[in-house]
């Protein structure tokens, strides 16, 4: 019985990193779409949020089922609970990137008002946050784990400097401030993606060492 749970602990494990995979897929396309003006991506990022939503629903119950059969204790207890809490922020993961490629597509109704280089390269910090915190939960590795919450302090600066240039171009050109705001919201869509990362791995050092570090984590 207990080799049995452990097998559907593992399984559990790999459908958790095959929706992580997926949520990574989603923000790497969706800038992408963003870069290129790819209207056709930007659509296929919305399209597939179901994939990430059924995902959701598939992690909860799976973990619903084992907490009620097995009643676990300690550590798988503590796994479990993770588990529940890593699907959530997945799937808001899933959210953001559907928020930006919204965004996408009305910018894509109108020329583009600057090269885009620093939200790409946000988006490449935000997307690291959440495989390295992934790699921290299937590793148990908090050493990673304190690197990632340590990450978001960059993100925001990133979202601070977009913001700052963004708000020159408005002050500029009225006519730029359409574009300029959904840009803004972009930054802020990936600076939550970066958020939810963090959140994954206050839950990884809360599954290893049993304790509760959000909000107290220096």
């Amino acid at each position: 019985m207990q080799r049995h749970f452990h097998e559907e602990l593992e399984a559990l494990k790999q459908t958790l990193l095959a929706m992580g995979a997926l949520v990574e897929d989603q923000i790497r396309r969706v800038m992408r779409a963003l870069v290129e003006r790819d209207d056709v991506e930007a659509r296929a990022v919305i399209e597939r949020d179901r994939e990430v939503n059924a995902y959701d629903v598939e992690v909860d119950e799976k973990c619903v089922e084992l907490l009620a059969l097995h009643q676990p204790t300690a550590g798988d207890l503590r796994f479990l609970t993770t588990a529940m809490k890593i699907v959530t922020d997945l799937e808001r993961i899933g959210d953001q990137a559907v928020n930006i490629a919204q965004r996408v597509l009305d910018l894509n109704q109108e020329a583009q008002l600057k090269p885009y280089i620093d939200l790409p390269r946000m988006a490449e910090r935000a997307q690291a946050m959440v495989k390295q915190s992934l790699d921290a939960f299937v590793a148990r590795d908090t050493d990673l784990a304190r690197r990632v919450c340590a990450a978001d302090d960059e993100v925001d600066a990133l979202k601070e400097q977009i913001f700052r240039e963004l708000l020159t171009f408005m002050m500029e050109d009225p006519r730029a401030i359409p574009r300029a705001i959904r840009l803004i919201l972009i930054s802020r869509f990936l600076e939550r993606v970066a958020d939810h990362a963090t959140n994954i791995a206050e839950m990884v050092i809360f599954m290893v060492e049993s304790r509760m570090v959000r909000h107290t984590l220096a």
